[in-house]
């Protein structure tokens, strides 16, 4: 589910490539060729009525303005990222004039807040971790009679087993140097422990890296390790680390390396080996395309020895949703897992996962990333292979998922959209009523282009354009208690066609002559009823959408875009 209200139109900033009908990647020959011709349409000296030529005045004023901004390349880049505002402040500043010395150190406040947080998540970047195990196997293990019998009415017994919380946070000491200070608390069964560990990472070069990490805990005592990143060539890096823990039993060493090399744009290889309390030697090689993601992992060691393979498919859409799948098989039997994983906010991601296993049994994972912080809730449901519990990890979370967007979060964000509309439409009421005042002056402007136009497209059969309409049309039955919001913009399109031609530009249309927003906020679309070489077309674009109707083109029917 993704974000509602993103990339809106801001109304009191003017499309100055929509009024100028360009692209925005267009040249400098495209902007003076269509600056020459509106100047052509709207200079103020063509009308001898005073109001007339007022009108005229603004609308030239304003192209001219348009053009003095894009044609210029220091100006026309600041425009392109902050957009009008970007152009009327002076240092750093970003403030409307307008506004009230109030308004202008309240706003000037509150940026300095959001400024100083996002220094503050950079500067620390706290990541954390929490986990939740859950013994749920009493749904499906446990035995008739002696269910019967459990007090408090025979319902299973859902217990929490497991927990586990670690956090972590980054301290740059110099431009080289940064401290990580992290540390976790862990209980299993009534049983548990912590530890807390630092770490002091200095960058020695472009190509690589060292730290040093200091460690301790309850249980296992302090610990030492270093570790060393180097990049070999632009496709090879290596790692490796030591360590040693202090202990009651001893000293316990530990060692590991890793290399790993690009074997293609989208493929790694990865060469490591481990020495220690549970050594091994471990190759993988991974794939990873815009659509896929692919694993396949051999491990050769004691006590564990496995061969896996896992595979992941990318949706292309909005949410992001990936269906994934592993094997993994080895000394300690075979696991099968499978699962989705889906955007639900601009910072969420949710996924479930079941693991099928031999002697593992079933269990279900749901994990939930915000941010940097992570959320996991393993369910352990059998210690054995059942298909009912099969049938419940797999049917239960889609059905609950589902539940909750229909019941709880698409009625909430269709309500936060509408409140936001609701916002968005008073506070642009005085914009939008002025654009309306410009765009009616406009068309009083074009109608004698207009006619002029009309007249040579009629003498060789050009484009003539009937009738267009341009906002949110209601097309859908579900939708007939709204009301269509559109206005009539066949005069300025007719003002636009040239030698049988026009041609609209991706920007939003609502900047062009003679247009404006008569919906803010909602998606708007352009429907054309057009005649060209005496056949009627129709034709139906989005708003952001590029509409070209080309010199000599016929069309036996109505078509759509």
């Amino acid at each position: 589910m993704a974000a509602a209200l993103e990339n809106e139109l801001e109304i009191e900033n003017e499309d100055y490539y929509s009024l100028l009908n360009v692209r925005r990647e267009a040249s400098q020959e495209e902007l003076k060729s269509s600056y020459r011709r509106l100047c052509m349409l709207y200079h103020p000296d063509k009308h001898r009525d005073p109001e007339l030529k007022r009108q005229a005045e603004q609308l030239f004023n304003l192209v001219h303005r348009a053009y003095e901004v894009l044609s210029d390349p220091q100006s026309r880049a600041i425009y392109d990222i902050f957009g009008k505002k970007g152009l009327e402040v002076e240092g750093w500043e970003i403030v409307e004039r307008k506004r009230t010395p109030a308004e202008i150190r309240e706003e000037y406040e509150r940026l300095q807040r959001e400024r100083d947080e996002r220094r503050l998540q950079q500067r620390t970047n706290p990541k954390g971790t929490i986990s939740v195990g859950i013994d749920a196997t009493d749904l499906f293990d446990h035995y008739e009679e002696d269910f019967e019998e459990m007090p408090g009415g025979g319902f299973p017994h859902i217990e929490i087993n497991r927990m586990h919380i670690s956090q972590s946070i980054e301290a740059p000491l110099t431009t080289t140097d940064t401290a990580v200070l992290s540390g976790s608390l862990t209980t299993h069964n009534g049983n548990g422990g912590g530890n807390i560990n630092l770490c002091l990472r200095r960058v020695t070069s472009t190509r690589g890296w060292g730290e040093l990490e200091f460690g301790a805990g309850d249980i296992r005592g302090p610990l030492f390790g270093m570790k060393v990143f180097r990049n070999v060539t632009a496709r090879c890096f290596v790692t490796a680390q030591c360590g040693m823990q202090f202990s009651s039993r001893g000293v316990r060493p530990s060692a590991s390396t890793m290399m790993a090399r690009h074997l293609d744009q989208n493929t790694m290889g990865y060469l490591q080996w481990r020495w220690g309390s549970e050594s091994a030697m471990t190759t993988s090689i991974v794939r990873d395309t815009k659509t896929s993601h692919f694993t396949l992992a051999l491990q050769l060691g004691v006590p564990h020895s496995y061969l896996m393979m896992s595979y992941q498919y990318k949706f292309q859409d909005e949410d992001q949703t990936k269906v994934k799948g592993s094997v993994k098989t080895g000394f300690f039997g075979t696991v099968v897992e499978y699962g989705a994983e889906r955007k639900i906010s601009r910072h969420s991601v949710l996924s479930a996962t079941v693991s099928i296993g031999v002697p593992q049994g079933v269990s279900l994972k749901i994990r939930l990333n915000r941010a940097s912080q992570t959320y996991l809730f393993p369910i352990h449901l059998t210690d054995q292979i059942l298909p009912s519990a099969v049938f419940y990890a797999t049917v239960g979370p889609l059905v609950v998922y589902l539940a909750v967007q229909k019941l709880i979060i698409t009625p909430y964000v269709r309500a936060q959209k509408e409140q936001e509309l609701e916002k968005q439409r008073v506070d642009s009421a005085s914009d939008i009523a002025k654009k309306k005042n410009e765009a009616e002056s406009a068309l009083v402007l074009m109608q004698e282009s207009v006619r002029r136009i009309i007249e040579a497209e009629e003498s060789k059969m050009g484009l003539i354009i009937l009738n267009a309409w341009y906002g949110k049309f209601v097309t859908d039955n579900s939708q007939k208690q709204e009301r269509a919001k559109v206005i009539d913009v066949t005069v300025p399109l007719q003002c636009l066609v040239k030698d049988s031609k026009l041609i609209l530009t991706e920007a939003s249309k609502a900047g062009l002559p003679g247009f404006y927003d008569p919906c803010v906020g909602e998606e708007k679309s352009l429907k054309l009823l057009y005649q060209f070489r005496g056949v009627l077309h129709q034709v139906l674009s989005g708003d952001t959408e590029a509409l070209r109707i080309p010199k000599q083109c016929e069309y036996s029917k109505a078509s759509e875009i």
